[in-house]
């Protein structure tokens, strides 16, 4: 079982862990400045065609990179590269994406110059951070708002509001970086965070060099022809649409059993199809509504009878992908040889061991699913829960993993094959088909290149909404076309008053928004722009009434928000009115907490005693009340939510020492969701503090507040450095 450490931990990845390929050898480094040849050319407006150095390097004899031979489009990337170029690369899941992204490193290297990796989520930072550092601990570094090390690394990996935030806040430390790649750069399509890949590609140093990697993008020149008009330079286009294990698509039906797709998809005809659409009764009720009642796991009977295991199986909810992942081991004999579940018992105490993680009912509740070669993984379990699976499954020992869609993005993970537990999902307003791009992502899991022949990918069709022609879009159609989510926020806005004055409306001018839109009818397109402008000129005023803004720049008040991202209004408000100064740490630590909170439903709360808060409470609420107000009177959609002190008993218990299994006494919450809000708010407090001048008054409290919060599971950097 889990338990404390038998020994040291060993610092090194598990055996079978996930790596990249070795990172820059600071051995290698040009020392000296760059010559005028090897520096950032300027060239004319618009996607480039491909350069004589890439045509000749595409064309010519392949050429090897630490130990590997560049394939095609490799190749042609490597011409703009060493012309200081940007390069914009689609490529499928497993392609080799990121080989192009060290190439590009490497070349920054030899130049004497910095280079910065983005990604859109920690987890793939951290893996990235772990990946380079394994090869040479002095060359890398990482800021991801929850963890600083090595800050002035010659490879910096940054979550990439971190790195939009720098060019605003500190864009001299930019200066000695001349390449920053964006991986998984399609997340730009994302409602909520998908304003910051754009803020970052509009607002970044002219000097600065992008490798953008993604999946495919059906807009893929568009999207490559903005990015050259914005940066003013010629952005080498790559698009790569072959798999190297190509993959097998497959319908799974309770009653016909597997059935592999040739052409166009067609169901059996048994009593399921034919109901269709008009099928009553079922699980949920309602017309169309109906679900075929039988084992939810029978396909793994088919997977193991025809040897195509390890299986990545995608559920759409968390409680799924526990639930089938117990029904799994209760109802099938081990999946596992009595040799094998030895050495991933092992394995399983051996990464405890390194993570020193204690035995909790949790723990044990895995390590009895594990040694049945079965797992579940989600946003909900302890980040350090997670790192166990995810070390468990590149060993190749786990034979069935139940996931969350996160599971998919950018972690290379592959398996033998995918399962999709459902063709719908929750989209947080109701039940959808999935989009081409969700199901690619998901799908381009399968495959172990120079292991599998192909990668097998399984949808289970227990639903009668779904119909052949919904299996025929995902499959046969190229992915939606990113769009824009250019939204500028308060801070950004600030920056950018400070910057650019009068001529604020530039921002928006060079936005991917006004390219598309560009492209629209005349009428259509002076709507956009009047609503663009209107929505701009809206904060502006709401900033300028607050006193944040003045026509002549920005004031102390201002200063402050704009080093704070996400919440800069409430915390600077709160600031004011002076409410902070007359709390403790717990009761600070409690307010921010209820900033940064986002109630899951079903989730239940025992209720902070009162006295914990006393009048403040009341009093937090009356100023971020009144915030709530001014947004809405200067006609500004809601942004700013009220305060949530829910999860104030969960910030006492632990500020109180308590571990995050006792907190089932209080709480019904995940506690992968309880770590996430305290990380948030351990980030909210180092941005307050940060802004503030060293010797303001509250510095002292904000970081004794800090410190009640950061430890143990909480600790992301502790979590970095034991693994």
């Amino acid at each position: 079982m889990a338990r404390r450490p038998r020994k040291k931990p060993d610092k090194t990845p598990a055996k079978g862990s996930s790596q990249a390929h070795p990172a820059p050898s600071p051995s290698g480094r040009n020392k000296g400045r760059p010559s005028k040849a090897s520096r950032s050319s300027k060239g004319k407006q618009g996607p480039s065609q491909p350069s004589a150095a890439a045509h000749a390097a595409s064309t010519g004899p392949a050429e090897r990179f630490r130990g590997l031979t560049l394939n095609a489009f490799q190749m042609q990337a490597l011409g703009p590269l060493r012309e200081g170029r940007s390069v914009l690369l689609a490529a499928p899941t497993g392609a080799g994406k990121t080989l192009v992204a060290e190439i590009a490193i490497d070349l920054s290297a030899q130049r004497g110059k910095r280079a910065i990796y983005t990604a859109p989520v920690k987890a793939l930072s951290n893996q990235k951070y772990r990946d380079f550092k394994a090869i040479d601990p002095d060359c890398v570094g990482i800021m991801t708002g929850d963890v600083t090390i090595n800050p002035s690394a010659p490879l910096l990996i940054m979550t990439t509001e971190i790195f939009r935030n720098t060019i605003f806040e500190n864009p001299a430390s930019l200066d000695d970086v001349d390449t920053v790649v964006f991986d998984e750069i399609h997340y730009m399509d994302n409602m909520e965070r998908g304003t910051v890949w754009e803020e970052s590609i509009i607002f970044a140093p002219p000097h600065i060099r992008f490798v953008c990697l993604s999946a495919t993008i059906s807009n893929l020149d568009a999207f490559g022809d903005w990015i050259s008009k914005t940066r003013n330079e010629q952005v080498e286009i790559i698009r790569h649409r072959e798999r190297p294990v190509p993959l097998d698509h497959y319908m799974y039906f309770p009653k016909a059993g597997l059935r592999r797709i040739k052409g166009k998809v067609t169901f059996p005809s048994d009593e399921f199809a034919k109901r269709g659409r008009g099928g009553r009764g079922g699980r949920g009720g309602g017309r169309g509504q109906e679900r075929v009642k039988t084992d939810p796991n029978a396909v793994i009977d088919v997977l193991v009878r025809d040897k195509n295991l390890p299986v990545l199986f995608f559920c759409f909810s968390r409680r799924d992908c526990e639930r089938r992942a117990v029904e799994t081991v209760r109802n099938r004999s081990k999946l596992l040889d009595p040799e094998s579940t030895a050495k991933i018992e092992r394995l399983f105490d051996d990464v405890c061991d390194t993570f020193e993680l204690e035995a909790d009912g949790d723990l044990e509740e895995l390590r009895s699913l594990v040694r049945h070669g079965v797992a579940f993984h989600h946003a909900g379990m302890l980040p350090l829960h997670k790192e166990v699976v995810e070390r468990l499954f590149t060993s190749g020992l786990l034979r069935v993993l139940f996931a969350t869609e996160t599971f998919s993005l950018g972690i290379n993970m592959p398996a033998r094959t995918v399962v999709f537990a459902s063709l719908r999902k929750f989209d947080g307003v109701g039940f959808s088909s999935l989009k081409v791009r969700e199901y690619q992502q998901m799908a381009g899991r399968a495959g172990r290149q120079g292991i599998d022949d192909a990668g097998m990918v399984v949808s289970i069709i227990d639903d009668s909404r779904v119909q052949a022609k919904d299996i025929d879009r995902l499959i046969g159609n190229d992915v939606e076309p990113v769009l824009s989510r250019f939204n500028l926020s308060y801070s950004t806005l600030i920056n950018l008053h400070r910057t650019l004055g009068e001529r604020i409306y530039d921002a928006w001018e060079n936005s991917f928004n006004n390219y598309q839109w560009a492209r629209m009818s005349n009428k259509k397109r002076e709507r956009n722009e009047e609503r663009q402008r209107a929505a701009i000129a809206q904060r502006l005023a709401l900033l300028t009434d607050l006193g944040y803004i003045t026509p002549d720049g920005v004031t102390e008040k201002g200063q402050i928000a704009s080093s704070i991202n996400g919440f800069e209004l409430q915390v600077v408000e709160l600031l004011e009115s002076g409410l902070l100064q007359y709390m403790d740490e717990l009761q600070v630590a409690i307010v921010f907490s209820a900033l940064v909170f986002e109630e899951r439903k079903n989730d239940l709360f025992r209720r902070l005693p009162p006295k914990i808060m006393g009048p403040h409470r009341k009093a937090v609420d009356r100023v971020l009340d009144t915030l709530v107000k001014d947004e809405k009177d200067h006609g500004i959609p809601a942004s700013i939510k009220p305060p949530n002190f829910k999860i104030g008993i969960v910030i006492q218990r632990w500020a109180m020492g308590a571990a995050f299994h006792d907190m089932g006494e209080d709480t019904t919450a995940p506690a992968g969701d309880l770590v996430r809000v305290m990380r948030l708010t351990v980030q909210l407090l180092r941005q307050l503090r940060h802004a503030l001048p060293r010797d303001h008054d509250l510095g002292q409290l904000l970081d004794r507040t800090r410190d009640v919060l950061n430890r143990d599971e909480v600790d992301a950097a502790r979590q970095l450095s034991l693994g």
